[in-house]
């Protein structure tokens, strides 16, 4: 394999159970296009835990895209990775049948979630899926304080990142044609958001 790959630790943590919820939620077949893709290693064994999906990744980040497609050799079903901002209001793919977004949301200014969402807007169909995986505070309150030292730290490093208020994501989502379906508890104290096109 290229000595392109980066590694992310939490990956191997988290991914069983991000699959889990995957096998679910996601269509039997179709597109499923991730933003911040990161390093690739959850898109290239999410691709080859469900065969019958097709997947596009995507990061604006040059050194990310090398890795993700390092990671994705020999994964029929991974498309190459793309360059996709978040928050920008065009986006180089027409149509996705479900998205996903995997620790973004709090490393990236709150421009990036409002352009993710209407991203999902314009791309998805009634019925797809926008799948949010992260920590999120509810009604204010971090959910423990680990998430709270953890939200301090982002804030510190960058003042326009920070963990995000799940009602606020929601009431986003809302105004864009998305409902807030499910929401489960998760490792480490994260949380799977499901959200659907209406």
């Amino acid at each position: 394999m290229s000595d392109a790959r980066r590694h992310a630790p939490a990956t191997l943590r988290n991914r069983e159970a991000i699959l889990d919820v995957l096998r679910a939620a996601l269509p039997a077949r179709g597109l499923v296009l991730e933003l911040a893709s990161g390093s690739g290693e959850h898109i290239a064994f999410f691709a080859r835990n469900l065969p019958r999906l097709d997947w596009q990744p995507s990061d604006p980040d040059g050194a990310a895209r090398r890795s993700i497609a390092a990671w994705a050799k020999g994964v029929a079903n991974v498309r190459p990775p793309i360059a996709i901002d978040a928050a920008a209001a065009d986006w180089p793919i027409a149509a996705a049948d479900a998205m996903l977004c995997i620790n973004m949301v709090h490393i990236s200014p709150w421009s990036a979630t409002e352009g993710l969402v209407a991203g999902a807007s314009r791309l998805l169909s009634a019925g797809g899926l926008l799948y949010l995986y992260g920590p999120f505070s509810r009604e204010g309150r971090h959910s423990a304080a680990s998430n709270a030292a953890f939200d301090a730290d982002l804030r510190a490093r960058d003042p326009a990142w920070g963990v995000r208020d799940l009602e606020a994501v929601a009431a986003l989502a809302d105004a864009h044609t998305l409902g807030l379906e499910r929401v489960i508890e998760m490792p480490a104290n994260n949380l799977s958001v499901l959200l659907r096109r209406r």
